[in-house]
């Protein structure tokens, strides 16, 4: 009887080690900050015409959720979730002290930074140009960029795509220029009266270059230049310039 007692006993306690191990595993999914300020602010939402509700004492610690531009969502020890600003989220520390750093909306998260995005206008050829683009930075120097474009001329509409590579080659400046390169397609869909010619999709290949310039937290002014080559089913390559200009921004 002893003995049936001690197994389960033993079978009790394995069953609560296996049961909490994911429990404890799990809290710790996301980065643990500690609070060295007197306190620290939590908003009901990214930004500061959010109230304060909730504020998190001196030593306290907190789990970052997510970011939003200058916004990080946390949580508490007990379980209570708020937007903390990113002013003050300088003056927390990770477990062993060191100062929690992040990319920061200004000059120094304009020369490093992962995504960026922009919508410009300008000219395809003859033809008026909306476009977009959004980019993955490797490093302060080299990022994939994919762009998309639909232009509208006197004779002849269409849709662009291009994905290719940017070279920034004075990262660290307000105003740094870049080289680009790569290949995309081309939707063409020319305007007639009497006979509808065909709609063409062809190939292209490109290479350019233009300035960035910062401007304020986290946007920046972009001016650009292609020269594509479009490759089409008559053997006979067409040029095509496109000039733009635009806002991006990154984060």
């Amino acid at each position: 009887m002893i003995r049936r007692a001690r197994h389960l006993a033993l079978a009790g306690l394995l069953l609560l080690i296996t049961l909490g191990a994911p429990a404890r595993s799990s809290a710790r999914e996301h980065l643990q900050l500690f609070v060295t300020e007197p306190y620290l602010e939590l908003h009901t939402g990214p930004g500061r015409g959010y109230p304060v509700f909730h504020v998190v004492a001196r030593d306290a610690s907190v789990d970052v959720l997510f970011r939003r531009t200058d916004w990080f969502k946390v949580r508490t020890e007990r379980g209570v979730e708020g937007w903390a600003s990113q002013s003050d989220m300088l003056k927390t520390v990770l477990a062993d002290g060191t100062p929690f750093l992040f990319p920061l909306g200004d000059r120094a998260g304009f020369s490093s930074h992962t995504w960026e995005m922009g919508i410009f206008a300008g000219q395809y050829g003859a033809a008026t140009l909306i476009s977009g683009y959004a980019a993955l930075s490797f490093n302060s120097q080299l990022q994939l960029e994919a762009a998309v474009g639909n232009f509208l001329g006197k004779f002849t509409n269409g849709v662009t795509g291009d994905i290719g590579f940017a070279h920034i080659i004075l990262p660290e400046a307000r105003v740094s220029p870049f080289l680009t390169v790569g290949v995309g397609l081309v939707r063409t869909e020319p305007k007639a009266t009497l006979v509808q010619p065909a709609n063409r999709t062809e190939q292209s290949a490109y290479v350019g270059g233009g300035l960035r310039y910062y401007l304020t937290r986290r946007f920046f002014l972009r001016a650009e230049y292609k020269a594509h080559w479009i490759f089409t089913r008559r053997n006979v390559n067409e040029e095509a310039d496109e000039w733009k200009l635009g806002f991006a921004f990154f984060y």
